[in-house]
C-alpha cells in the first residue's frame, strides 16, 4: 500500500510535509505539534475556547459573504463546519499546546485548517484540496491571529465566568443555609487564635456566605469588561485588508452566534496590544481564591481533632486518611480547594509578568495569559462545586463542645468592661487564667457585682449582637 493511503502532502512557507491522511488539521498544526510539546495541555482541554474560535470564524465568514468577498457556497461550507464544532464535533483535532510561540498563530492556524478540511468535505472535495477552499485565503479572510485569538479568548472566558458565577452562587447559598442551621449554636469567637468574645456558629458561617457572595457581582463586572473585542483590527489594529463595513458586520454576527453582547473596541490599536482587562480579571480571580482558601483554613481548624483539636464542627468523611494510622480521616476537600487557590494565586503572577512583557503593537505572551486565565476560571468553578457538594452541605455542629469552650473562657469578662472598667476586668481575667476559677466566681468573691447582675450580663446570648439578641428575646 502506498504512502498516499496514510498521508497527504501539504505545503507551507517552509516546504512540503506529509500530514496523516485521517486528520483534519494541516501542515502548520503539524509543525506546531513538533515545536511546542511543552505543557501537554492542548487547546481542546478548554472546550469553551474551541467553541469560541469556531464562533469567531463563522462570524467572519458570514461578514465576508455579506460583503461579496467570499462565495456563498464557500461561506456556507465554512459556517456549517463551524456549527459542527460548536455542537462538539472535531474538538480532538484542536491539538496544539496551550503554551506556544507566535502569539497564538498556531492556535489560529489549527482552527483554520480543521475548518477548511471539514468544509472541503462538505463541498465534496478531499482534505487538503486547498485550491478549492484554503485555510488562509478563505477561512482566515479579513482576519489575523492578532484579532481572532484575543477575541476568542475573551469569549471563552465569558462562557467560563458564567459557570463560575453559578458555582459561586450555589456555594454562597449552601453556606448561608448552614448559617441559618447553626444560628442557635453558641461558641467563643477567636482573634489571633486566642479567645475573644461569644458569637454563634451561625454568625461564623453567615460571614463565609457574605464574603463569597461579594464575588458574584465582581464576576459579572469582569464578564462585562471582556465584552469589548478587537475583531476587525487584523494585524496591529489598523484593520488592514478589511472592507469598511467588515468590523461592524463581523461583530454583529458574533453577537448573534454567541448570544453574547460583544462590542467593538473604540481604539483597535490599543485593544490589540493592551492586556489590562486580563490583568484585572486575574486579580479578581486571585481575590476570590484568597477568600476561598481562608474559608477552607477555618473549616480545617474548626474541625481539627477530633479529640485533640477544636472539634467544633464535623466535616463529611470522604475517604480513609492514612495508610498507617487506623481510623484517621482527613479534611481532604478543603485541602484540595486550598491547592486550587494556591494555583490561581501563582497564575496571577505569571499573567502579570506576561502582560508586562508585551512590546509595541502586540503581546506575544498572550497564549500564556489565555491558558492561565482559563485554567484559573475552570479550577475555581470545580473547587467551589466540590466544596459545596462534598463538604459544606454535610457539615454538622458539635454544639456541646462549642458551649463548653464558651463557658470556660475568660472572654466572657469583656461584657463587664462598661461596668467595672478595663483595669478591674483585666485583673479578674488574669486571676481566672492563673487559678482556673470562673470569671463569675471571682467577681462575686470580690463583691464587685451581685449574682443576679452577673447572670444578666454574662449570658452569652446577650453578647451576640442586637439582631440576634432581639430575635432570642422574641423567641
Amino acid at each position: 500500500m502506498s504512502d498516499s493511503a496514510f498521508y497527504r502532502v501539504e505545503k507551507d512557507l517552509l516546504g512540503e510535509r506529509q500530514v496523516p491522511a485521517d486528520v483534519y488539521y494541516g501542515v502548520q498544526t503539524l509543525r506546531a505539534l513538533e515545536n511546542f510539546n511543552i505543557s501537554g495541555i492542548p487547546i481542546s482541554h478548554f472546550p469553551d475556547l474551541v467553541t469560541a474560535l469556531a464562533m469567531v470564524k463563522q462570524a467572519c465568514a458570514r461578514a465576508n459573504r455579506d460583503l461579496g468577498k467570499l462565495e456563498s457556497a464557500q461561506a456556507e461550507a465554512i459556517s456549517k463546519a463551524c456549527e459542527e464544532i460548536i455542537a462538539g464535533a472535531l474538538h480532538g483535532e484542536f491539538c496544539v499546546d496551550m503554551i506556544q510561540g507566535g502569539a497564538g498563530t498556531s492556535t489560529n492556524m489549527n482552527s483554520n485548517e480543521v475548518i477548511a478540511n471539514r468544509a472541503l468535505e462538505l463541498l465534496g472535495y478531499q482534505r487538503g484540496e486547498y485550491e478549492q477552499l484554503h485555510p488562509n485565503v478563505h477561512v482566515n479572510m479579513s482576519q489575523s491571529t492578532n484579532d481572532v485569538y484575543p477575541t476568542a479568548l475573551r469569549l471563552a472566558m465569558v462562557f467560563g465566568l458564567r459557570q463560575l458565577e453559578r458555582a459561586t452562587v450555589a456555594l454562597q447559598q449552601a453556606l448561608a443555609e448552614k448559617g441559618r442551621e447553626f444560628n442557635g449554636v453558641l461558641k467563643m469567637g477567636r482573634t489571633q487564635l486566642q479567645d475573644a468574645v461569644p458569637m454563634s456558629l451561625g454568625q461564623e458561617f453567615n460571614a463565609f456566605a457574605t464574603t463569597i457572595g461579594e464575588e458574584v457581582s465582581r464576576l459579572q463586572e469582569m464578564a462585562s469588561l471582556l465584552m469589548e473585542i478587537n475583531l476587525g483590527g487584523t494585524a496591529i489594529g489598523t484593520g488592514l485588508n478589511t472592507e469598511a463595513d467588515y468590523r461592524e458586520l463581523a461583530v454583529a454576527h458574533l453577537r448573534e452566534i454567541s448570544g453574547t453582547p460583544v462590542t467593538p473596541a473604540a481604539d483597535l490599536v490599543e485593544a490589540t496590544s493592551d492586556m489590562g482587562g486580563f490583568v484585572l480579571l486575574s486579580g479578581m480571580l486571585k481575590r476570590t481564591a484568597v477568600k476561598l482558601s481562608k474559608i477552607c483554613n477555618d473549616l480545617r481548624l474548626l474541625s481539627s481533632g477530633p479529640h485533640c483539636g477544636l472539634n467544633e464542627i464535623n466535616l463529611p468523611q470522604k475517604q480513609p486518611g492514612s495508610s498507617i494510622m487506623p481510623g484517621k480521616v482527613n479534611p481532604v476537600i478543603p485541602e484540595a480547594v486550598n491547592q486550587v487557590a494556591f494555583t490561581v494565586i501563582g497564575n496571577d503572577t505569571a499573567i502579570a509578568m506576561a502582560a508586562e512583557a508585551g512590546q509595541l503593537q502586540l503581546n506575544v505572551m498572550e497564549p500564556l495569559i489565555g491558558y492561565k486565565l482559563l485554567e484559573s476560571i475552570r479550577y475555581l468553578g470545580a473547587a467551589m462545586e466540590s466544596l459545596r457538594r462534598d463538604c459544606v452541605v454535610g457539615i454538622t455542629a458539635n454544639e456541646a463542645v462549642c458551649r463548653g469552650y464558651l463557658e470556660r473562657s475568660v472572654g466572657l469578662v469583656t461584657a463587664l468592661n462598661p461596668y467595672l472598667g478595663y483595669g478591674k476586668t483585666s485583673a479578674i481575667a488574669q486571676r481566672a487564667l492563673q487559678t482556673g476559677r470562673s470569671v463569675a466566681e471571682l467577681v462575686i468573691e470580690e463583691q464587685l457585682m451581685t449574682p443576679e447582675e452577673l447572670e444578666r450580663l454574662l449570658r452569652p446570648e446577650s453578647m451576640l449582637g442586637p439582631i440576634l439578641r432581639e430575635a432570642k428575646a422574641l423567641a
